[in-house]
């Protein structure tokens, strides 16, 4: 019975984890594209691929992050889990720094 309610607590911790670091990263690079792309006229923005090597690299040192750290076991990161990241990630940014490029925040 106590090893059931460690194991859930871990699995808790760890899903909290990954999500807050994720959403966390994706606004991160939402704002990071904002700086870089600020001289530009938001249309333009839009179309810069600066921005979107900024969110695929917070992608991948998330993929990094988690191998190097152990926060999931050899056997238990699996393409759904890739797949939550990414989605988590991207999502986050598109909607910041949509946000970010109509208000133009960061003019």
């Amino acid at each position: 019975m106590s090893t059931e309610s460690i194991s859930d607590r871990r699995e808790h911790v760890r899903s909290v984890s990954v999500t807050a670091l994720s959403a966390l990263l994706g606004v991160g690079a939402a704002f990071a594209s904002a700086v870089i792309t600020g001289d530009m006229a938001p249309a333009e923005a839009a179309g810069d691929t600066r921005a979107l090597f900024l969110v695929l690299g917070a992608i991948l040192v998330q993929f990094v992050l988690y191998d190097f750290t152990g926060i999931y076991g050899e056997d238990e990161f699996g393409v759904k889990h890739h797949l939550f990241i990414t989605f988590m990630t991207f999502s986050l940014w598109f909607v910041t720094w949509g946000i970010l490029l109509t208000t133009e925040a960061m003019a």
